[in-house]
């Protein structure tokens, strides 16, 4: 992604731009981890643990949750852990893609063109570090289904701009605070929690940059033109939500898919976590002009707002 400072009118000079990359690079070579050794991959999972805080269950709060057993309960949240990290893989592809699209053939010199290739390597290590947690946690892998995939390719290939660096941060967002309160629970399996705590510490570079860049696209920005980025991200938004949870979760935590997927769509409880998760990122958006009527749809229907 690239790093800009944003200013009330005009174009940040040059300067600025790469001072800010500049303290990004910094910030990258004094706190970045290598999970193959902060992780430990070797101690056998411990089934006492839960793969999340049991309050982000998508059945928490429901009577189907007070009649599982702690067992059932502690599987379920494994396998969310693992479907939310799965998520997380398919759209860090996509984050590669659009800003490795964005910096095609542009000056190598460039601390921005040095970070945005620093995020990357960053990426492709939670990739790997998410993979590896998910096949910990004995799930299978957890994918969106065929139609986001493909809009998934397609949204790969045609955002650009705020619209693609916008979308990055509203994954990243919803993502940084749910992990927050995981890497914090005891309740969770150790493992998950050095996960959690190495995606929290590095994406918070990438959620500065995200937004950095968001605005500074957005400078001049006509009416019409932040009317579509509004929806295009809210879409994206919406697509990215609702397949972090994949309905398999139920069947492969042994509970009835049925039942499960019809009690978490009217979970009030999770739904009020998610809005409650989103209120910064409403705020920026909102002051960044793209929180419109038509977005508002989106992020409704997605729980977001």
């Amino acid at each position: 992604m690239t790093g800009s400072i944003a200013r009330d009118h005009g174009t940040p000079p040059q300067s600025d731009r790469a001072d800010f990359a500049d303290r990004l690079l910094r910030s990258s070579e004094i706190l970045s981890y290598d999970p193959v050794q902060k992780v430990d991959w070797e101690t056998p999972l411990d089934t006492s643990y839960h793969g999340t805080s049991p309050e982000w269950s998508t059945l928490y709060g429901t009577s189907y949750w007070k009649e599982m057993t702690p067992e059932q309960q502690r599987e379920l949240t494994r396998q969310e852990a693992a479907s939310v990290a799965s998520t997380g893989i398919w759209f860090e592809m996509i984050l590669q893609q659009m800003v490795l699209r964005d910096f095609y053939a542009k000056d190598p010199t460039d601390p921005a063109f040095q970070w945005a290739l620093t995020e990357i390597a960053d990426e492709c290590r939670h990739s790997i570090m998410f993979a590896r947690g998910a096949a910990k946690l004995r799930a299978p892998a957890y994918r969106p289904t065929r139609l986001v995939v493909e809009l998934g390719r397609v949204f790969k290939t045609v955002a650009f701009g705020e619209a693609a660096y916008a979308a990055i941060l509203v994954a990243e967002e919803v993502l940084d605070v749910m992990q927050r309160d995981w890497m914090r629970d005891e309740r969770v399996v150790p493992f998950v929690r050095t996960v959690n705590n190495i995606h929290v510490v590095e994406e918070s570079r990438h959620m500065k940059f995200a937004r950095e860049e968001t605005k500074t696209r957005l400078e001049g920005a006509g009416r019409l033109r932040r009317q579509i980025t509004a929806v295009v991200v809210a879409g994206a938004s919406y697509f990215i939500v609702t397949s972090m949870w994949n309905r398999k979760v139920y069947e492969n935590a042994g509970l009835d898919p049925k039942r499960a997927i019809r009690e978490a769509k009217a979970n009030e409880h999770h739904k009020s976590m998610l809005r409650s998760s989103c209120a910064g990122l409403m705020e920026f958006l909102s002051s960044a002009g793209l929180l419109t009527k038509a977005s508002h749809w989106f992020y409704k229907r997605a729980n977001l707002i």
